[in-house]
């Protein structure tokens, strides 16, 4: 099991990203994309890895809320 710090970013439909609230969680976990399918709210909508190459999950409720998951070890 590995240890990962994830940057969470909540985003609802009136604030956009200027307004996300932001914080870090250390998760342990097998795998990033099992961890947010068990503990995030909402769906995942796209996965995808950022450009340092750290795995990026984004969940949303279909009504303009958005939760963004960027992983590092």
């Amino acid at each position: 099991m590995k240890t990962y710090e994830v940057f969470v970013e909540v985003i609802n439909p009136c604030g956009g990203d200027k307004h996300s609230k932001k914080e870090f969680l250390e998760v342990q976990s097998d795998s990033p994309a099992g961890w947010v399918k068990e503990n995030a709210p909402f769906p995942v909508i796209d996965e995808t890895v950022t450009p340092e190459g750290e795995p990026l999950f984004i969940t949303g409720d279909g009504k303009g809320n958005f939760i963004r998951y960027t992983f590092s070890e």
